[in-house]
């Protein structure tokens, strides 16, 4: 037998909420035809015509630019006309919008450090973050086994295939 509190269920309320599958389909349309405008203004900017020779630089980003916003603008009337399907469905609730973003953001962060201290110092360090924080590892395990992922990666991509990618303070003062 088991009891429930007024506490609980508050909790499993809170639970049962987040943003709704008709919400994120307006947004994902809105936010899709604005990225579609973008292009279609650079586009426009940098001439989307044909000329002489061909096509100019901006006619293909143009016209998938087009179709972006023609896309969007049929989701977006989907999404605004009634449905029984999605009618006051959840999207997600918002503890597993925060598992997410448990993920995303540290990633996220990854991508922007890459640029300033190199792909190589950036993975050590996620690799470890990710170790400590969800495999519930010790940093004296969780940093060691991150610098020894980016020194094989390192291995492989910069000294075998001979693939060049972004590298920072660390690989400059070592010679690479």
């Amino acid at each position: 037998m088991s009891v429930t509190t007024g506490n609980d269920t508050l909790m499993e309320a809170a639970a049962e909420r987040g943003p709704s599958v008709r919400g994120m389909e307006i947004a994902t349309a809105v936010a899709l035809m604005t990225m579609g405008g973008i292009a279609i203004m650079d586009s426009l900017r940098i001439g989307a015509g044909w000329s002489s020779d061909g096509p100019q630089s901006g006619y293909f980003p143009f016209w998938l630019g087009i179709i972006l916003v023609a896309a969007s603008l049929v989701n977006l009337g989907m999404a605004l006309k009634p449905n029984a399907k999605t009618e006051g469905a959840l999207f997600a609730t918002w503890p597993q919008l925060r598992m997410v973003a448990s993920v995303l953001i540290p990633t996220t962060v990854y991508v922007a450090v890459i640029p300033f201290a190199g792909i190589y110092v950036s993975s050590a360090l996620l690799i470890a973050f990710f170790m400590i924080r969800f495999g519930e590892f010790r940093p004296v395990v969780s940093f060691p086994s991150g610098a020894l992922a980016a020194g094989v990666a390192f291995a492989v991509f910069e000294l075998w295939f001979l693939v060049a990618l972004p590298k920072g303070p660390l690989e400059t003062y070592l010679g690479y």
